[in-house]
């Protein structure tokens, strides 16, 4: 299931080999949620074990909630605010010069429209990538299969459903473009 599952096939969750998994990254997770913010390398080591790949000089602050872990991978000096949910069923590709906001959601999970594959607990997911220098305005939600360009800024309580060209603001639910960002303009 677990290849199904990477490959964006339907898949079923129920499996012992993708519950081991899940069950260490909870552990992970708990132990980084709960490290104190005076300990900074213990929790850089716990989000490096954690996550699939940390770019130097990121920074993200607990609480993160995470499917597996191990299929995020962050670039360096991004930062993350409080709350970051990422649910990575499917990659999670953040660049790097990324900013978080509070509680933004990554989430690639879906589930089959046909009432009877669910009934069964049939799920897929498509993966989300997220450009280099990327500002995700607080309570932004990403959904499955996105890609997010360069220089890009997701306004606060955005739900973005389709992919985001580079140098874009995009706002609202769905998320639209408002206007090109223009370097060397505020």
């Amino acid at each position: 299931m677990r290849e199904r599952m990477l490959a964006g096939d339907l898949y079923i969750a129920d499996d012992p080999e993708l519950a081991e998994h899940m069950l260490r990254a909870m552990d992970l997770m708990d132990a980084f949620n709960a490290t104190s913010a005076r300990d900074p390398q213990e929790r850089r080591r716990l989000l490096t074990e954690l996550l699939g790949a940390v770019g130097e000089g990121t920074v993200i602050r607990p609480p993160l909630r995470v499917d597996y872990g191990s299929h995020i991978r962050i670039g360096a000096r991004s930062f993350a605010n409080f709350g970051l949910v990422a649910l990575d069923v499917a990659p999670i590709t953040i660049g790097d010069d990324v900013q978080i906001g509070t509680n933004v959601q990554l989430l690639t999970p879906t589930h089959p429209v046909d009432p009877e594959l669910r009934r069964v607990k049939w799920e897929a997911a498509g993966p989300i990538t997220i450009g280099d220098n990327v500002w995700l305005g607080s309570g932004a939600i990403i959904l499955a299969g996105v890609t997010i360009g360069e220089n890009t800024v997701v306004g606060a309580g955005a739900v973005v459903t389709r992919d985001l060209s580079a140098n874009v603001v995009a706002v609202g639910n769905p998320a639209r473009v408002i206007r090109t960002i223009e370097p060397g303009t505020a």
